[in-house]
C-alpha cells in the first residue's frame, strides 16, 4: 500500500469534505441531467401524492415541532419547491388540474361532483402511449369511465360515484350539517389505510418494475391527513402537548371576504369551537402527517433496497391544503395559502441536492416536466412549464400562478393568481382582495384599494383575464352543477331526494329542498 503524507491527507480530506458540500447545498449534482438526458436512457417515476397536506406542516419547511424524517431527508436528496401550489383547493378538481397539466375548468371539474371529463389525457396516458408501463394504486379520484392510462389496483375514484351533493346548492348556500362535528381529533392504536396502499407500492417495486423491459411510472394515492382526525397515539399524546389554536381576531373575522364569510357558516364554524376540540383536532392532524411521513419513507426505502433510486424520479406532493383554524377557515376550498400551498420534493441523482426553488409553481407544471424528463414532445395545450430550468437556476420573471375554486359553500366563483411576491384573489361579482406574500404572509392586509399598487393588480388582473374569461368559467361551473341537480331531481321522487340529501344536510334542510324540487318536478 502507498503511504501518503500528513499534508496530503489532509488535502484529500479537504476536496472531499468540499465536494460534499457542494453536492449538499445544491450547486454541484451527483449526475448531470443534460448528460443523462443525451444517454438516452428513460427514467422511471414513483409518483406520492397525499390527500389534503399542507405545505407549512413539514419540517423541511421549518415547521418547529412537526414531525417529517422521512420527508426531510428525501427533500434533502432533492429539490424542495417552497412555494408549489394546487390547481383548486378540493379533491376532484385539484387531482384534474394535476394529472391533466390544464386548469380544473379545462376539464370540467369544478367541484366533488363534477369529476373531470375526457377533454384532456392525463400525464398517465401520455407516458403509457409513448412507451410506458404505468401502475396506480390508492386514491386518485378522477373519472373511471375514460382512459387514464394506468394498470390500476385497488384505485378510488370516489366522487365518480358519491359526489358531495351540497357542491350542487351555491345559489344560495345551505349548510353541510356534519363539517363542524368534524373538527375534532382521537387517538388510535391501529395503522391507517394508507399503510395497506403503501404495502401494494412496495410489493409491486420490489417483484414487477425490475422485471420490464420498458420504463415505468408508478402513482401511489394516500389518503392522510384527510379526515376524520383520528392519529395514532405514539404521535397523537406528544402533539397534544404541543398544539395551539391560531389567534384569530373578531377583526380579522369582520375582514374575511364575503363569499368566505358565507363559507363559514356553510361549515357551521362560525360559532366558536370549544379550543380542546380544537387542540384535538390538530394533534390529530399532525399525527397523520407524521404516519403518512411513514408510509412515504418506506416506499422511497424500497426504491433503494432494490437498486432502482438511480434511474427513477420520486416526486411527493398532496392534492391541496387544509386551513386547520387559520383565518377562522377549517377544511379546504378557499384560497388562502393554508389551502392552496402544498409540498412539492423531487429527487434523482441527476438533480441537484438540498436544494429550494422559491418562485411561485403549479401542480400544472409536473405534467410538462414529466413528459420533458420522460423525452415526449411537449403537447402546445399544457397550461403549466416544466420545472427544470428552475431546478437548473435560470430565472423567470414572468412566471406566475393560476388556481381556481367553485366548491361547495363558495357562493360564487373564485380565482387566484400569484406572480412574485403578489397574490390577487378575484371573487366573481364580490370585491377584489390583493397581498403582498413577503411584507404580510399572514394574509391580513387587503391592498386592493392601495393607490400605490393600483398598477400591480392591474397587472395580476390582465393575466387572469388572459387565463381564462372568469365570469364565464363561474358561469359554466353553476350550469353543470345546476344540471346534475336537475338530473337527481328528474330521476328521483321527494323521498329518494330526501335520503340522498340527508347525511349531508341533515333532516330538515333535506326535506324542505326535496320538496321544492319535486313539486318544480310535477309542474
Amino acid at each position: 500500500m502507498k503511504t501518503i503524507s500528513r499534508r496530503e491527507f489532509n488535502k484529500k480530506m479537504s476536496a472531499g469534505i468540499l465536494g460534499a458540500m457542494a453536492v449538499g447545498s445544491g450547486i454541484m449534482p451527483a449526475k448531470n441531467y443534460a448528460e443523462e438526458k443525451k444517454s438516452g436512457k428513460r427514467p422511471n417515476f414513483v409518483f406520492v401524492c397525499s390527500d389534503q397536506h399542507s405545505a407549512k406542516y413539514t419540517g423541511f419547511a421549518g415547521h418547529n415541532f412537526v414531525q417529517t424524517p422521512n420527508m426531510d431527508r428525501i427533500a434533502k436528496r432533492g429539490v424542495v419547491f417552497s412555494s408549489a401550489y394546487c390547481g383548486s383547493p378540493l379533491c376532484a378538481p385539484g387531482r384534474a388540474s394535476m394529472m391533466t397539466g390544464m386548469y380544473p375548468s379545462d376539464s370540467n371539474s369544478f367541484c366533488n361532483s363534477t369529476v373531470m371529463d375526457n377533454s384532456y389525457p392525463s400525464w398517465g396516458k401520455r407516458l403509457r402511449d409513448s412507451g410506458y408501463y404505468c401502475w396506480a394504486v390508492g386514491k386518485q379520484d378522477l373519472n373511471p369511465n375514460i382512459d387514464l392510462g394506468f394498470v390500476e389496483e385497488d384505485v378510488e375514484h370516489g366522487h365518480a360515484t358519491k359526489p358531495d351533493i351540497t357542491s350542487l346548492f351555491r345559489s344560495p348556500v345551505g349548510y353541510r350539517i356534519n363539517e363542524r362535528e368534524g373538527i375534532d381529533g382521537s387517538g388510535r392504536t391501529t395503522l391507517h389505510k394508507d399503510n395497506i396502499e403503501t404495502a401494494k407500492a412496495i410489493q409491486f417495486l420490489r417483484n414487477e418494475t425490475k422485471k420490464m423491459e420498458k420504463p415505468w411510472a408508478v402513482f401511489v394515492g394516500l389518503l392522510e391527513p384527510h379526515p376524520a382526525w383520528t392519529g395514532l397515539n405514539k404521535y397523537f399524546d406528544y402533539y397534544l402537548q404541543k398544539v395551539e389554536p391560531y389567534d384569530v381576531s373578531i377583526k380579522e373575522l369582520e375582514n374575511l371576504p364575503l363569499p368566505y364569510q358565507i363559507m363559514r357558516n356553510f361549515k357551521r364554524v362560525s360559532t366558536p369551537i370549544p379550543a380542546e376540540k380544537i387542540k384535538r383536532a390538530m394533534a390529530a392532524y399532525f399525527s397523520m402527517v407524521s404516519e403518512l411521513d411513514e408510509y412515504v419513507g418506506q416506499i422511497y426505502k424500497c426504491l433503494e433496497e432494490t437498486d432502482q433510486l438511480d434511474n427513477t424520479y420520486f416526486i411527493y406532493t398532496s392534492d391541496h391544503g387544509e386551513s386547520l383554524g387559520d383565518h377562522g377557515m377549517w377544511l379546504k376550498n378557499n384560497l388562502y395559502e393554508c389551502d392552496l400551498k402544498i409540498p412539492l420534493v423531487i429527487s434523482n441523482p441527476s438533480l441537484p441536492t438540498h436544494k429550494t426553488v422559491d418562485t411561485p409553481v403549479a401542480h400544472v407544471d409536473l405534467v410538462a416536466t414529466l413528459i420533458e424528463l420522460a423525452g415526449i414532445k411537449a403537447p402546445s395545450e399544457l397550461r403549466g412549464k416544466s420545472l427544470i430550468p428552475l431546478i437548473e437556476g435560470k430565472l423567470d420573471k414572468d412566471r406566475f400562478v393560476y388556481s381556481e375554486s367553485h366548491s361547495e359553500g363558495n357562493p360564487t366563483g373564485s380565482f387566484m393568481i400569484r406572480k412574485g411576491d403578489w397574490k390577487l384573489i378575484h371573487f366573481s361579482y364580490y370585491s377584489d382582495y390583493l397581498f403582498n406574500l413577503r411584507e404580510d404572509p399572514g394574509e391580513k392586509i387587503n391592498r386592493i384599494n392601495d393607490p400605490g399598487v393600483k398598477e400591480i393588480a392591474s397587472e395580476l388582473r390582465a393575466i387572469l383575464k388572459a387565463q381564462v374569461d372568469p365570469e364565464d368559467v363561474t358561469a359554466r361551473a353553476f350550469n353543470l352543477q345546476g344540471k346534475m341537480l336537475e338530473n337527481f331531481r328528474d330521476k328521483m321522487n321527494e323521498d329518494e331526494l330526501f335520503n340522498l340529501f340527508k347525511s349531508r344536510m341533515g333532516d330538515g334542510q333535506a326535506r324542505v329542498i326535496a320538496k321544492g324540487l319535486n313539486k318544480k318536478n310535477k309542474k
